[in-house]
């Protein structure tokens, strides 16, 4: 007799942050992953910087009981939050704490009290805003002839996650510019013109990519030729993807079971020259 399945388990946690909440939400989540069947249900505080903000957060925090993380930095803040925690007797952690600690004793360096020091304005924010832009300009085969410019290009079929790759991609500073390859057309000149610039094919498994454009259609309410959904020919149109990639020795990261991020931290691998543990087909 098999073992009754085991119902979710939901909870509170409560992501306070004087800063964007960006690191502690993902952070918070990634360790809720390692959990089966937990839920957490998320309530973030940003931008937490005055006592009167932390009193609102407090108040809302006892009408969930939960678990509290937080990055906070100013000390005055810090223990204002923590004693209202341990008066409402519910766990209250620092998320950055350990971390923090080895770094210092390690570096033997004073820490910044600077709220949002990782967002300062310096050469490396605007250069993530500038691939930002690149990649919104060079998405779907857009500013074709400008492709010199990128850190890297990914092509693949339609609905193989370039856009998002690109995209997060750009948030970490690489300008990734992404080319569709399109069944009735061969590949762009521009792109099989190009040099020294790397190049990455995107495939999926032929099932995975006739579901994804099939939600898609269903969800834009949108009207395309047949063969865009058709087994046989999806299935043709990856061969023949798969074969390009292979005549032209681009390395290949096949994203049917990747994440957006598992994709661009791949893409990233290559950059830097690690390409024997990425996917590479042919």
């Amino acid at each position: 007799m098999n073992a009754p399945t085991r119902l979710a388990t939901y909870f509170h946690v409560h992501l306070v942050s004087d800063s964007t909440g960006e690191t502690l939400n993902a952070m918070a989540r990634a360790v809720c992953a390692r959990f089966n069947n937990v839920l957490p249900i998320e309530h973030i505080y940003a931008l937490v910087r005055s006592h009167r903000q932390l009193e609102r957060a407090l108040a809302e925090i006892a009408n969930a009981p939960g678990v509290v993380l937080h990055t906070i930095i100013d000390e005055t803040l810090r223990g204002q939050l923590e004693q209202g925690c341990q008066a409402l007797d519910m766990p209250c952690i620092g998320a950055l704490d350990p971390l923090v600690s080895v770094l210092s004793w390690y570096l033997g360096a004073p820490l910044s009290t600077q709220v949002g020091a990782q967002y300062a304005l310096d050469t490396d924010y605007f250069n993530r805003m500038d691939a930002l832009s690149y990649a919104l300009g060079h998405d779907d085969g857009q500013g074709g002839q400008d492709l010199e410019r990128a850190d890297v290009v990914l092509v693949g079929v339609s609905r193989t996650s370039k856009t998002p790759t690109s995209i997060y991609l750009a948030h970490r500073g690489v300008r990734a510019a992404n080319v569709p390859l399109v069944p009735s057309a061969g590949p762009p000149e521009a792109l099989m013109r190009l040099k020294g610039v790397p190049v990455v094919g995107l495939t999926v498994s032929p099932d995975r990519l006739v579901h994804l454009r099939r939600n898609r259609l269903r969800g834009a309410k949108e009207v395309r030729d047949s063969g865009y959904i058709d087994n046989d020919l999806v299935r043709a149109e990856v061969v023949a993807a798969r074969r390009l990639f292979e005549r032209e020795g681009w390395p290949v990261i096949d994203v049917t079971r990747r994440s957006v991020e598992e994709t661009a931290a791949a893409v990233i691998n290559i950059l830097s020259g690690g390409r024997g543990q990425v996917e590479v087909l042919g």
